[in-house]
């Protein structure tokens, strides 16, 4: 199974994304235009050509682990790269959601 995941995404280059709880609690306290924004912006996400237009970059000092991208200009999103075509969106917020 796993083999086979990992062609299937080679192929069409997608990015897996996973969602941790904390993230879906930020995501469900949002506005609806927001939320369809970082809808927008996820779908981006998920084609590594576009992580360059999306502002993807790693954090630093204690966050140094944990990578980020814009949604617009006042809010954030925090995540992990498991691989390639894997990552795990782990908060939303403004620039709050760095501390």
């Amino acid at each position: 199974m796993a083999i086979w995941t990992n062609w299937q995404k080679n192929l069409n280059e997608a990015m897996d994304i996973d969602y941790k709880p904390s993230f879906i609690k930020q995501y469900a306290c949002l506005e609806d235009s927001l939320k369809e924004e970082v809808k927008e912006k996820l779908e981006l996400f998920k084609d590594e050509k576009n992580h360059k237009q999306s502002k993807v970059h790693k954090l630093k000092r204690k966050l140094s682990k944990y990578f980020g991208f814009s949604v617009n200009y006042k809010y954030r999103i925090v995540f992990v790269y498991h691989s390639k075509f894997c990552a795990t969106l782990l908060a939303i917020g403004d620039h709050d959601v760095y501390k």
